[in-house]
């Protein structure tokens, strides 16, 4: 079905790096969505009425809060899908993390509005009125919500959005949640025991629960989180193939929502090297970064003496000690300046967020262990942070 519905709707399915075709996929999540939710909502109260069940009913309101999230959703991705302007001159694709935020809060609030209901009848529990139409009911908004579950992790696989595959976590929530309201309704009917208000409690609760993960979700790319592993690696090593670059450092990635992405470096290039052909390289470096991965980066080139045997000495010098204190730390942009009693060392050292040392203490112990080596050795120490951190143990 999904395979399908993708076929009829979207032309130009797999070119997903089209912004047209991507909004075109958020359109049909929305839309399936509002469709499917008010279809089961109606079908719900229907059956909540008539059995007097706090928990169908609550369930039936949690569908509502999902259509009413598919309808912020369908606006997240229009609005994220208009041009850039003077305004906003990186586009404006962080709207559809921002609606995806906005559906979080309306579901936490629908979970607490149930959660007060579904007290309230634990203490004042109700006579259920309970049918086989309804179980019926229940059984088949099930299916409908783990299709659905399935069909929004799909297309949000397929363009990558966040929002999406939140819906989809929520989707399958749902099927649990009305999975307990079906089993206390079964309870009810077989041996008459009322559960109806404790299983509200439970279904509010997790609720509450999913939008509080949504909205972590969310929130996370709008404050700025770690780009992703993978698009680090591959720009490394995209980067890295060209024999003209002997390392790279202070790469940064900036996100301005999916498909909007930029990106600044230093390339390490031996000192001898022509800079016009450098620069040429450089050029085609970054046109072929943005071919492969839509990214725009910006390259900035950095000299380095690798000809020279002193200098070489001292990285050699300055990696063991570097290794010794933390093996998570690196080091950039190492030069020498001689004097008559003194010889500064200067280069910049990259510390993890996680490492123990503060600035000041690292740069004491890189200094007590080169006063070590030689009493003469001054360290002058820019401390840099990793922005693009990767998981340990990987």
């Amino acid at each position: 079905m999904t395979n399908l519905l993708i076929k009829l709707f979207i032309k130009d399915k797999d070119n997903i790096k089209d912004k047209a075709v991507r909004h075109k996929y958020g359109n049909l999540g929305g839309f399936v969505g509002i469709a499917c939710n008010m279809l089961l909502f109606l079908i719900k109260i229907f059956a909540g009425i008539a059995s007097g069940s706090i928990a169908v009913t609550a369930d039936a309101f949690n569908n509502l809060s999902d259509m009413g999230s598919s309808v912020v959703t369908l606006l997240g991705f229009k609005i994220a899908s208009k041009s850039p302007d003077k305004d906003h001159p990186f586009g404006h694709g962080r709207m559809e993390y921002m609606s995806g935020f906005i559906v979080s809060v309306v579901i936490i609030i629908v979970g607490f509005e149930l959660l007060t209901d579904s007290i309230d009848k634990v203490f004042h529990p109700e006579t259920l009125n309970v049918s086989w139409v309804v179980i019926a009911i229940l059984a088949v908004s099930i299916i409908i919500k783990f299709w659905m579950g399935l069909f929004n992790n799909k297309v949000g696989s397929i363009i990558n959005s966040a929002a999406l595959k939140a819906t989809a976590r929520d989707s399958i929530n749902d099927v649990i949640s009305t999975s307990a309201v079906l089993l206390t309704t079964l309870i009810n009917f077989t041996f008459s025991i009322n559960l109806d208000g404790y299983i509200g409690v439970l279904v509010a609760l997790f609720i509450m629960y999913g939008g509080f993960s949504a909205a972590k979700d969310m929130i996370s790319p709008l404050l700025g989180a770690a780009p992703d592993p993978e698009t680090v690696n591959m720009i490394k090593d995209t980067v890295l193939k060209n024999d003209y670059f002997v390392g790279i450092h202070d790469l940064i990635i900036h996100d301005y929502g999916p498909g909007r992405c930029f990106a600044s470096l230093h390339v390490e290039v031996p000192d001898s090297v022509n800079i016009v052909e450098c620069h040429e390289v450089i050029d085609a470096c970054e046109k072929d970064v943005f071919e492969r991965l839509g990214i725009v980066l910006v390259i900035h080139m950095d000299p380095i003496a690798t000809s020279d045997s002193k200098r070489n000495a001292m990285d050699a010098i300055v990696k063991n000690i570097i290794s010794s204190i933390d093996k998570s730390l690196s080091y950039h942009d190492l030069r020498i300046v001689d004097g008559e009693k003194r010889v500064n060392i200067i280069f910049d050292v990259v510390k993890p967020f996680d490492v123990k040392y503060t600035d000041q203490e690292l740069i004491e112990t890189i200094q007590q262990k080169l006063w070590e080596i030689n009493p003469a050795y001054y360290c002058i120490i820019e401390i840099d942070r990793d922005y693009t951190p990767e998981k340990r143990g990987e």
